[in-house]
């Protein structure tokens, strides 16, 4: 499921946006930012009205040994885009078994219209590709006519079943150019993601000197008590 909701409905803006992997390390913040998602959010993410104790189920669940997450953080490093790529087998009778991915996204409502679902769904593709899967799968609900646009844009394959919907994107295999695009684009939200952090320990510092310097100046009866 996903949660591209109608209020995404503007196009990507221009320009890189850095998608990181997440782990194991990340999993409170995962919670943290599906807990924040309203209930029509959940509604469309998980395709029923998830409780915070299914949240949180579901959160303590993720493997990331088998399967990927990726994010996007703001400046202040809080999550705002989540999505999940989960693998399986896929048995067929004219290409015998192949590897398959389902995709789900969450986005923040405060990063609404940024085109995220857009460019975590193409970051998805690529890994996917590089990850040697056959084919990405998405299950929506209709009523989630944003995420289903993603995967219609992208070539998918439409099959829907009255309130629910479902769309099979065959991937290419993978190329050189795939893999060291990938490669590129972790080291820079890496590298992006540490910057990031830095400029927030520089503003902490900032801020508790100049409260440290407004007590001064109140002690030695300079500034406005």
């Amino acid at each position: 499921m996903g949660t591209v909701t109608n209020h995404s409905r503007a196009p990507s803006r221009a320009g890189w946006v850095p998608i990181r992997p997440l782990g194991q390390a990340h999993r409170t913040q995962i919670l943290q930012h599906l807990l924040g998602l309203g209930d029509q959010d959940r509604y469309l993410r998980f395709g029923y009205a998830a409780n915070d104790e299914r949240i949180r189920a579901y959160a303590a669940s993720l493997d990331f040994s088998h399967d990927d997450v990726f994010g996007i953080f703001n400046r202040r490093l809080q999550l705002v885009a989540i999505t999940h790529l989960a693998y399986s087998q896929l048995a067929s009778a004219n290409h015998g078994v192949s590897r398959m991915a389902e995709f789900a996204v969450s986005v923040d409502h405060r990063a609404r219209g940024r085109g995220y679902g857009g460019r975590l769904f193409g970051y998805a593709v690529r890994h996917a590709r590089n990850r040697g899967v056959d084919r990405l799968f998405i299950h929506a609900l209709s009523e989630n006519t944003a995420m289903l646009r993603i995967a219609r844009k992208a070539g998918a394959d439409m099959q829907r079943d009255g309130s629910e919907s479902e769309a099979w994107l065959q991937l290419p295999p993978d190329s050189l150019a795939s893999q060291m695009e990938e490669l590129f684009a972790n080291h820079a939200a890496d590298l992006n993601y540490v910057a990031k952090g830095q400029l927030r320990r520089l503003q902490y510092v900032w801020a508790r000197y100049r409260h440290f310097q407004h007590r001064m100046l109140r002690m030695a009866g300079v500034g406005p008590r």
